[in-house]
């Protein structure tokens, strides 16, 4: 049996891969388990933590500590929810799941569902471990995404996301407690692009430990091409606009790169076009838009999100820093074109000039050039055609699911 582990259960970028990985190797006849610390949704083979009014307490109160915790050390609001000091979590190690557990794996633990301590005591049962890294917090000294910093290319010291980094500063203190949790652990690191596994085969603290890629799969019967006016007229938003979807679980997050959007947007050759936001929000946060936008807040409900992927002509994405985005995933399912940041996993995940557009980072008039060049060209339905093609070639369940289990029978068979 394979145990997964995830913090969140169908939220957030990592909970939604954890809970579609499940599935999928379910589908595929591998004996999945997946335990969150709670559940947000129904599933198969599925366990919270917390199954008690007292362990949910008891969840929301070590999420509290685990952030208080990092509180004297903020730098500002900013980077609030972006370092992790992984001080405050749970021993699950006794826990029936996990002595049952043949391979133990591994995604986002942070937010005081797993801590240092509770990885260090799963570590010593000795079980083949399989770690798919979400962001870059595995091999740092705390930070989520690294903002261009690379100490933990040696050691982490002097952190930018510290009110007062120092040479044995808070970063240091957690780099040092990795360096000995590794120390001959049995984990094998998975990235989902290829651009996190050469940071993992770099990074001072898992240099020369055993890693892949792998990309995150979606279900492509789910997510698949449906009628634009039907989908439109759902959302009440016209049928006759060239429309643009921006989408994140957080669209104000800088690191989202929103801004960069909006400055795409003056050029007068987009004036006609309107804008869909999908994510956390409110309206006013986009009232600087130079064109029409409609915001749709946050969207759980998976055919209102395949919906709003079919009501648009393409989506944007401007990140800054990001691994394999499940909305890039989930829009060229649907036949939906991107327009992406050459940053992170996206230019993996986009064929520049074939099924999607990769745009300079950081370079509004680049994202706007693309956003004018789909307009232009997928008038056949081309782009989106081969845009559905790349996610079933490389991303449908069948075949994410088999390198995972090549994976796991060669830990558990050599």
């Amino acid at each position: 049996m394979v145990l997964q582990l995830s913090t969140f259960h169908w939220e957030g970028g990592a909970g939604v891969a954890a809970a579609r990985l499940h599935q999928a190797l379910r589908n595929s006849g591998v004996d999945s388990h997946l335990m969150v610390s709670e559940i947000s949704g129904s599933g198969p083979q599925t366990t919270a933590w917390a199954d008690s009014a007292w362990k949910s307490k008891m969840a929301w109160g070590n999420f509290v500590m685990e952030r208080l915790s990092f509180l004297p050390y903020e730098k500002d609001k900013s980077v609030r929810f972006a370092f992790s000091p992984a001080a405050i979590g749970v021993d699950i190690a006794d826990h029936p799941l996990v002595r049952q557990a043949s391979v133990i794996h591994l995604h986002w633990i942070n937010f005081g569902f797993l801590s240092l301590k509770s990885l260090e005591k799963l570590f010593a049962l000795g079980k083949p471990i399989v770690w798919t890294l979400h962001d870059m917090w595995a091999f740092t000294g705390g930070c989520h995404y690294n903002r261009g910093c690379e100490r933990y290319l040696s050691h982490c010291c002097y952190c930018p996301y510290l009110r007062k980094p120092g040479e044995y500063d808070i970063a240091f203190a957690q780099f040092e407690k990795k360096c000995n949790l590794f120390q001959g652990a049995p984990v094998t690191f998975v990235s989902p692009s290829r651009w996190l596994d050469n940071l993992v085969q770099n990074a001072a603290l898992t240099n020369g430990m055993p890693s892949q890629a792998i990309p995150n799969c979606i279900d492509t019967e789910l997510f698949k091409p449906g009628n634009r006016d039907e989908a439109r007229k759902a959302f009440g938003l016209p049928k006759d606009k060239k429309l643009l979807l921006f989408a994140g679980a957080n669209t104000q997050d800088p690191r989202k790169g929103f801004t960069y959007f909006q400055q795409a947007m003056h050029h007068p050759d987009l004036a006609d076009a309107e804008v869909m936001v999908l994510g956390k929000g409110k309206a006013d946060d986009f009232k600087d838009m130079p064109v029409k936008t409609h915001f749709l807040g946050k969207i759980s409900d998976t055919s209102q999100m395949v919906q709003a992927y079919n009501a648009a002509d393409m989506l944007i994405v401007p990140s800054l820093e990001d691994n394999l985005p499940n909305t890039i995933m989930e829009a060229m399912a649907c036949g939906t074109p991107v327009v992406g940041f050459d940053t992170g996993g996206i230019p993996e995940m986009i064929d520049h000039w074939k099924n999607g557009f990769v745009a300079t980072a950081k370079s509004a008039a680049s994202l706007s050039e693309g956003i004018q060049w789909i307009l232009k060209c997928d008038a056949d339905g081309s782009l989106s055609a081969d845009a559905r093609r790349k996610v079933l070639e490389n991303y449908s369940e069948a075949v994410v699911a088999r390198q995972y289990s090549q994976l796991y029978d060669s830990l558990l068979h050599g």
